[in-house]
């Protein structure tokens, strides 16, 4: 094993053990002194870190040298010219020089080193969270407005639609006289108290079914978009303002302590650590018990899925005065209109019920059938009856064709 060099071998046998006493910095100058006490003896070391000839001192209590770590023109024996002792020369002492003993701390200025040390991490180590954090939330930040931006052009896309429903109603009345080549035609707007004319655009290459058909599929998307691109619009821009003033938090230092940092980090980035349990997650909430549609005029239509779900809808989810559809003679889903009390259902709602008991029973490949309807009060379930399995009065009925147009609408709707 090599020898350790003299320096190390004398700090070893007479500094091992010393406590530090006091320490100053000699001012303007790269130079630090520390009175370290070992038993009733006193020694100086001085670390000058002053360029080229850097280097540690050991000194007596009367600066004469008594080690140097590496030679140098202060030699062993001779007083210490490097810069004048701070204690004797009655210089600016740093605070930790204060008696700490009636205090109860045996070893002061090791405690306040310590201290200092420990918050200096701390802080550090808030820094380097804090510019981690901050890095999270904002690359969030951006993706949420990359979100909401497609969200609003997606929107803005089918806002155009808005009014397609009322042009397909207009539209109704000269379906028969549409023929192809027609680029537009003019029309009066009846749903307008004033009845102006309204010029309305025609794709050429189709006739009149074709067009009203457009119109009404447009309107769909319309519809569709108002009920779920809108919310998650709205979702997604609340989420934006709350990570923005987060963000701007983080950046003005007004998130200061380390666990709020955690809270800010957690909901940008799951992945980050955090000082307290994470909440556990939400039951899933059971699935209903069928298919929801919205009939052209606005109304809900409710499809069951299974046969139980035919039962639920029919006996727990409808109202009496509901209007209750179903395929005549074949295995298929009970349907529903929700409505007022005595409200009258619109023909074309009717129909679309009457699509939507075709299409989800055994009749749907032969695309067309019978369809029966009540109101939901005149339908029972007898005592024993299997799943889905009902007794029907007073109920009436009409003949469908699936029209694959409507159902589009529907199914885009839903």
């Amino acid at each position: 094993m090599p020898t350790p060099p003299s320096f190390c071998q004398y700090a070893r046998a007479h500094l091992l053990g010393a406590q530090v006493h006091r320490l100053t910095q000699t001012p303007d100058d790269r130079i630090v002194w520390f009175e370290l006490k070992k038993g009733e003896r006193i020694f100086l070391l001085v670390v000058a870190l002053i360029g080229r000839s850097a280097n540690i001192f050991v000194l007596d209590d009367r600066t004469t040298v008594l080690r140097a770590l590496k030679p140098s023109q202060q030699p062993v024996g001779q007083p210490f010219t490097l810069a004048p002792c701070p204690w004797n020369a009655d210089m600016p002492q740093e605070s930790l020089t204060r008696d700490h003993t009636a205090e109860g701390i045996d070893f002061p200025v090791s405690e306040r080193i310590e201290a200092s040390y420990s918050t200096s991490e701390l802080n550090e180590s808030i820094k380097v969270q804090r510019q981690q954090q901050i890095a999270h939330v904002r690359k969030h930040v951006k993706k949420l407005q990359r979100r909401v931006t497609k969200l609003t052009q997606d929107f803005e896309k089918v806002d155009a639609y808005r009014e397609y429903g009322r042009y397909g109603e207009l539209l109704k009345n000269h379906v028969s006289a549409l023929g192809r080549g027609l680029k537009h035609i003019t029309v009066v707007d009846y749903f307008d108290e004033n009845l102006p004319e309204l010029t309305l655009p025609l794709n050429p290459e189709k006739d009149g079914p074709g067009n009203l058909k457009d119109y009404f599929t447009k309107h769909g998307k319309f519809t569709g978009a108002q009920k779920n691109l809108v919310p998650r619009l709205e979702q997604a821009k609340a989420e934006l303002t709350k990570f923005q003033q987060e963000l701007q938090a983080l950046e003005t230092g007004k998130v200061a302590d380390l666990q709020s940092i955690d809270k800010v980090s957690a909901r940008s980035n799951p992945q980050a650590p955090l000082h307290e349990p994470k909440p556990s997650k939400p039951k899933r909430q059971p699935a209903v018990p069928y298919r929801q549609f919205t009939s052209q005029e606005g109304h809900t239509i409710l499809v069951g899925k299974t046969a139980k779900d035919n039962d639920a809808v029919t006996f727990k989810v409808s109202k009496p005065d509901d209007l209750w559809l179903h395929a005549r003679g074949t295995p298929g889903s009970h349907v529903v209109i929700t409505l007022e009390k005595k409200q009258q259902v619109p023909p074309e709602a009717l129909k679309d019920a009457a699509t939507l008991a075709l299409f989800y029973s055994d009749l749907r490949k032969s695309g067309k059938g019978e369809v029966i309807y009540t109101l939901r009060k005149n339908v029972r379930k007898p005592k024993g009856a299997k799943p889905g399995s009902v007794t029907v009065t007073q109920e009436k009925s009409l003949w469908v064709f699936v029209d694959q147009a409507r159902l589009d609408r529907l199914k885009e709707s839903g």
